[in-house]
């Protein structure tokens, strides 16, 4: 289904509009004026009554905030599995999903990855990174084209044997990939996808391989991303390898900067902490899934310290078969209240910060903060309408604390990327029927499991 594209756009009467711009502003009975992909104006109802626009939205009884980056999430496969791992099974999970990724086809990856991005978008998030696991890219750039979402992808390579199955390729054979997935995709769909480097981790890549995609980031002007997270057992690797930590290393070979994302970001020292902030690098916390995994998050990951360093940290869920949900907005909650338990301060990661991390914050950390990620003049119109009709949001004195400790994605009702309208009244605009997506990629989940010879049947009998 073809998307509607309109010259003009006016949302008007909006109960309140959290902007998220540099002063902050919450504006009551609030009116956002939107020419092409922009927005040109944003300001009281009152003020803006005279302007008209091609098409008008009744924004009533609504709270307009910025869309939700999602700073890493693989859309790739999971849903086709998704729910089939049980939580205990430990190193063999990434094995599994590799594996199962592997004997995808193009159009199973096709469904299935419409089928994520339609929930990402239904439920707020309108910009996110695959983080290289996407294998037939031709194929999944028709589900971004017809869902109009904004997409960082890339492809994601190995020059060491690793222990999750990815697929390793000689050192040459890496990089050439890296460039041509850059030449071939960046910059395209009216610049709603960006293609970066994408090296798997820096335990699974060479020295040579990580200079290599850093010095591509930056002869094409785009970003580097890589998983980062430090095990104990990790951590004493890196020190017996080279004197110090995996990070610290990373910095000594140029490698780190400000156009580099490292995701997940646990088990960090403060050493890494102080690199981190030197190179101006980025940071991406996943905490859906690091709770999930038990990774004792308030205890391996410095969220409080980084943004105390003044580093640009953003949030993400990462896979629908890890994490087991891709809603931005339940990250931003978790944020809100880990520390504040782990750390024992109600002082911690307030909700302004929570909501800060999951829009502007996510949006600096993925290089696209002059773009997106606020509610201000000459930014790209993305933006998300919630019904506070439901009873979730009742009531309403601090809009802030109501968006991040009691709304969730059920009660969004319109969502606009780029200045499209791609759900309207709950129902994405862009799939006829999603339960019939559903259907389809539930049955391409039992065909890649038969193929791949993988099973993980319920606990408890089904009768």
């Amino acid at each position: 289904m073809k998307l509607a594209t309109t010259s003009s756009l006016k949302l008007t009467n909006a109960r309140y509009v959290i902007t998220v711009d540099r002063q902050r502003r919450i504006i009551q009975d609030g009116t956002i004026i939107v020419e092409g992909n922009r927005i040109t104006q944003v300001g009281k109802t009152s003020e803006l009554a005279s302007t008209s626009a091609d098409r008008v939205i009744d924004a009533s009884n609504m709270i307009v905030t910025p869309g939700f980056p999602n700073g890493h999430m693989h859309i790739s496969y999971a849903h086709a599995t998704r729910g089939l791992f049980p939580d205990d099974l430990g190193p063999q999970y990434l094995p599994n999903v590799f594996k199962l990724q592997g004997v995808m086809t193009e159009e199973e990856e096709y469904h299935t990855s419409l089928l994520a991005i339609t929930e990402l978008l239904s439920y707020g998030t309108t910009c996110f990174v695959d983080p290289g696991s996407t294998k037939y890219l031709d194929a999944c750039m028709q589900a971004y084209q017809d869902s109009g979402c904004r997409i960082m992808v890339g492809a994601h390579v190995a020059d060491k044997p690793n222990p999750v199955n990815v697929p390793v390729y000689a050192t040459s054979e890496a990089i050439a990939i890296i460039e041509q997935t850059i030449e071939h995709y960046d910059r395209k769909l009216d610049d709603r996808v960006r293609a970066w480097a994408m090296p798997f981790s820096a335990a699974f890549a060479t020295d040579v391989l990580l200079c290599a995609a850093k010095g591509l980031a930056d002869q094409y002007d785009t970003m580097l991303t890589l998983h980062h997270s430090n095990s104990p057992q990790a951590n004493a690797a890196a020190l017996q390898a080279y004197g110090k930590t995996t990070t610290e290393h990373l910095e000594d070979l140029r490698v780190l900067g400000p156009n580099v994302v490292l995701a997940h970001a646990l088990g960090l020292t403060d050493a890494e902490v102080d690199s981190i902030a030197r190179t101006e690098t980025k940071v991406i916390m996943c905490p859906t899934a690091a709770v999930k995994g038990g990774s004792g998050m308030t205890r391996t990951a410095k969220l409080p310290e980084m943004l105390g360093k003044g580093i640009a940290v953003g949030l993400g869920t990462d896979a629908g078969n890890n994490s087991n949900l891709l809603e931005t907005m339940r990250s931003m909650y978790l944020v809100a209240v880990l520390y504040k338990d782990g750390r024992q301060d109600v002082k911690m990661i307030p909700a302004e910060t929570a909501l800060e991390l999951a829009t502007i914050g996510s949006a600096t950390a993925l290089g696209l903060g002059d773009d997106i990620g606020s509610i201000e003049v000459g930014k790209k119109a993305d933006l998300v309408l919630f019904d506070t009709k439901r009873p979730e949001w009742s009531t309403i004195y601090n809009p802030v604390n109501s968006l991040v400790y009691n709304a969730d994605g059920r009660s969004v009702h319109t969502v606009i990327v780029d200045g499209r309208v791609v759900v309207e009244n709950y129902q994405p605009l862009f799939v006829t029927d999603v339960w019939s997506l559903i259907q389809t990629v539930q049955q391409m989940g039992e065909h890649m499991l038969a193929r791949a010879g993988v099973s993980y049947p319920p606990r408890w009998p089904m009768v």
